[in-house]
C-alpha cells in the first residue's frame, strides 16, 4: 500500500508544465520528386518526330514520309518532245545511186559469164550492166556501144559510171572507184572486182 501510494504521490508530484515537454513532430516537406517545375515547351527543332511508347500498351509511333510533289504530265511531254521528233515523222534518207549500183554489182559476184545472157544464170558484159541498171529502174540499151552511147562521157569518172573499151565499144563495166570496176568478162570467168585496163573511156548514165 505504501509503495502504491508513493507512486501515486510521485505521479502527483510531477509539475503541470511537464506536459509542455512532449516533442512536437515537425511537418515532413514533400519530397522532391513530388515538387511540379514548369517545363518550357519544346521549340520546333526539338519537338520529337514520333509520338513515345507508353507503358506496356504496345504502342509505337510512326513517322510519315512528307508528300513529293506531283510532276505535271505536260512537264514530261514538253521536254520530250523538244528532245526529239516523232519517229512517224521521221523521213528516210535515201541511198545514193552510185551506191545502189555498186551494192547490187557486188550482189552478183561470181555469176559466169555466158555469150548473150541476161540473167543471173549468166551474163555477158552489156547484159550485166543492164540488169544491175535495171534492178535501180534505170533502162539501158543491150549492147555495149548502144550503152555508150546512151551515156555521156565524161574525163572524171566517179563511182557507178560505165567503162567503155574500144570504139565502137566490144567491152563495159562499171567503175568501182580507185583505178577498179566490175565487169563480166569473157567465157570461163565470172562477175568479179578487177583493174581496169589500158585504153578506157567512161559514160556517166543520163
Amino acid at each position: 500500500m505504501i509503495a502504491v501510494s508513493g507512486g501515486m504521490v510521485a505521479s502527483f508530484a510531477i509539475p503541470a508544465s511537464a506536459a509542455t515537454l512532449t516533442p512536437t513532430l515537425a511537418k515532413p516537406k514533400a519530397p522532391a520528386a513530388t515538387q511540379v517545375l514548369p517545363i518550357a515547351a519544346p521549340t520546333a527543332a526539338q519537338a520529337p518526330l514520333v509520338s513515345p511508347s507508353f507503358g506496356d500498351i504496345g504502342f509505337s509511333g510512326v513517322a510519315q514520309p512528307k508528300p513529293v510533289a506531283a510532276v505535271s504530265r505536260a512537264t514530261i511531254s514538253g521536254s520530250r518532245s523538244a528532245s526529239r521528233p516523232p519517229l512517224a515523222n521521221a523521213a528516210p534518207v535515201p541511198a545514193p545511186v552510185s551506191s545502189g549500183v555498186l551494192g547490187i554489182a557486188a550482189s552478183l559476184a561470181g555469176v559466169p559469164y555466158v555469150y548473150g545472157g541476161t540473167t543471173t544464170s549468166g551474163f555477158d558484159c552489156s547484159g550485166y550492166t543492164q540488169y544491175v541498171f535495171n534492178r535501180l529502174g534505170i533502162s539501158l540499151p543491150r549492147t555495149a556501144e548502144e550503152q555508150r552511147q546512151a551515156t555521156t562521157r565524161v574525163s572524171t569518172p566517179q563511182v557507178g559510171d560505165l567503162v567503155f573499151f574500144g570504139s565502137p565499144a566490144y567491152h563495159v563495166g562499171i567503175y568501182a572507184g580507185n583505178g577498179m570496176m566490175w565487169d563480166s568478162p569473157t567465157t570461163g570467168k565470172s562477175v568479179a572486182l578487177r583493174s581496169i585496163f589500158a585504153g578506157a573511156t567512161y559514160g556517166r548514165v543520163k
